[in-house]
């Protein structure tokens, strides 16, 4: 009975924590200055138009001892328009670039803040830069101190810390504050390296390292470290680019899936091989539900990982990283309150989503961040509804409400790098569940997720064009949904009243507490054309024929799948 109470106690206190954490950040957000820094970090600049990135080719030594890195970036790029006068790259203080060489000439480069300009020379150079197919190189070396993640992975940067049997053990986690943090790049979301990367880190010869994609090789440097080379074939977005260092041992298995074979990789640390060969059996039966609602696990040539990590975890493409302490729940609460999120590892689940939105789908500006983090969130009521059935999946999505905190509008300010709301999370899963409500059909809503994965497939975009792909799949104009539940704080109200007219007992609704022009479709009891079973709201008075009497109590009766509140008004 003592060990219920405290893992009830516990539950409880992982609960407040975590919404503790996301409330403190989104306060800081909320109430942070934008700078001259935040929109060369989240623009589009001049030094950044006129060139794409075609590959990276990153080679990285990590200093345990004092806390350091130092390595080198080759930048494979094209042209996209006629040549700039400068390059921006984009490399966090206190890290520093030691030098830079552009098609094998040695150029100069100066610094504003995180910005660091590579001046293009003047001069006739061996390769000169054009705006054709020509594939040009701007070779990067680097060292210093990065950014430590004292909060990982809420605080991004370099986590250093030491497993249980004091091995060094060094994770990444750098949402949002970008992979800039530890090695310099064009660190914006819309451009993902068309080819990939490639990921070599120098680590102890006691030690593993793990990356995204798959392993090439590994060599001794002769010197008592092992130099792991991992290459990813696939555009991956840059905040998805890990190392992870520690005393890891791997097994592994594989997926007969929509694509063929699927490769399964673990990655774990030697003391907890037993837990999770136990703990990740649910990775099959995670990986055939969201093929079976998603369409095909984006990226069958990098294969498909987990890897443990010293925080709680991060959607790594390719190599999920993995801290729940091999456990259900989250940590073992259960986020919705439901009692179904104790069913399924919530790391798993939700990290493992977001290959399909966040890896596949990308967004252009982190503003839009809840195509990301929203249908993320609605894979796990997905993955419930494929196994517990949709209604366990109705009461899931239901009950991840009580974490919606309506402070500030779910889409944040474009080209500064700033996200909106935490309720990106919560609030954007309920409003995809409501289009579910409205498309009705699951095999169509299903074809409308596929069918957005094969639109999209590794593909950056923006959240209109999100928006629109999915009003013109419903068949309905939703933009006044979607600036109502993403762009204000209101939670819509459907005022209603029974009454009698000429023997006939009707039905009066409106919205109100909504955005001008709100006309969101609604599922109402007693519907006489159920044909579709929705009725098209606005915030006129509207009114349908029921078998209800007047005086009825038929708030019971409302629709919880939508997320709106209910008013009998007289």
């Amino acid at each position: 009975m003592q060990k219920k109470n405290l893992s009830a106690y516990l539950s409880l206190f992982l609960f407040l924590l975590f919404q503790s954490v996301l409330v403190q950040s989104q306060s800081f957000h909320n109430n942070e200055k934008l700078t001259k820094q935040d929109t060369l970090r989240g623009s589009i600049t001049p030094e950044r138009a006129w060139w794409n990135v075609v590959k990276y080719d990153l080679a990285v030594t990590p200093n345990f001892k004092n806390f350091t890195i130092s390595g080198s970036n080759t930048i494979s790029f094209k042209l996209v328009k006629k040549k700039g006068n400068r390059m921006q790259i984009d490399l966090q203080d206190p890290l520093v670039i030691d030098s830079a060489v552009l098609n094998g000439v040695p150029v100069n480069f100066s610094r504003d803040g995180h910005a660091w300009y590579i001046e293009m020379p003047k001069r006739r150079m061996p390769k000169v830069l054009t705006a054709d197919k020509d594939l040009h190189q701007l070779y990067l070396v680097y060292h210093g101190v990065p950014k430590p993640a004292l909060r990982a992975p809420w605080d991004g940067g370099v986590v250093w810390k030491k497993d249980k049997n004091g091995n060094p053990w060094i994770n990444v986690a750098c949402q949002g504050l970008g992979a800039s943090v530890w090695w310099p790049c064009k660190d914006h979301q819309s451009d993902e390296p068309d080819n990939g990367v490639s990921i070599s880190i120098t680590a102890p010869d006691t030690l593993m390292n793990v990356s995204n994609g798959k392993l090439q090789n590994v060599v001794a440097d002769g010197k008592g470290n092992k130099v792991w080379t991992w290459v990813v074939t696939q555009p991956i977005n840059l905040y998805n680019i890990t190392m992870n260092v520690g005393k890891y041992v791997h097994f592994s298995d594989t997926l007969n899936g929509e694509k063929g074979k699927l490769d399964l990789d673990y990655y774990v640390l030697d003391y907890n091989l037993d837990k999770a060969k136990k703990q990740f059996e649910q990775v099959k039966p995670m990986l055939r539900a969201f093929e079976y609602w998603f369409g095909p696990y984006p990226f069958y040539e990098d294969g498909y990982k987990l890897v443990e990590s010293n925080h709680l975890g991060m959607e790594h493409q390719s190599a999920v990283a993995y801290g729940n302490e091999y456990m259900n729940g989250y940590k073992g609460n259960d986020l919705s309150g439901s009692g179904w999120g104790l069913k399924f590892d919530f790391i798993i689940i939700h990290e493992s989503g977001h290959e399909w939105y966040g890896n596949n789908i990308s967004s252009k500006d982190i503003a839009d961040m809840w195509v990301h983090e929203g249908f993320t969130n609605y894979s796990e009521t997905l993955y419930t509804d494929y196994i517990f059935g949709t209604e366990a999946g109705d009461a899931y999505v239901q009950g991840v409400r009580r974490n919606i905190r309506n402070d500030i509008p779910i889409v944040g300010k474009y080209n500064v790098n700033k996200e909106g709301s935490g309720d990106m999370y919560p609030k954007a899963a309920n409003m995809i569940h409501m289009v579910r409500q409205i498309i009705g059909d699951k095999s169509s809503f299903r074809m409308l997720l596929r069918d957005m994965n094969e639109k999209y497939y590794h593909k950056t975009v923006t959240g209109a064009e999100i928006e629109d792909f999915i009003s013109k799949r419903t068949g309905y104009n939703l933009d006044k949904m979607f600036d109502q539940y993403l762009r204000t704080t209101q939670v819509p109200t459907l005022e209603y009243f029974l009454t009698t007219e000429n023997n006939t007992q009707l039905l009066y609704y409106r919205w109100t507490n909504c955005v001008k022009g709100f006309n969101m479709p609604i599922r109402l009891p007693g519907n006489s054309n159920p044909k579709y079973g929705l009725l098209l709201a606005t915030e006129n008075w509207q009114k349908f024929r029921t078998n209800f009497k007047q005086g009825e109590d038929i708030s019971k009766l409302m629709d919880k799948n939508f997320y709106v509140t209910y008013k009998k008004v007289k």
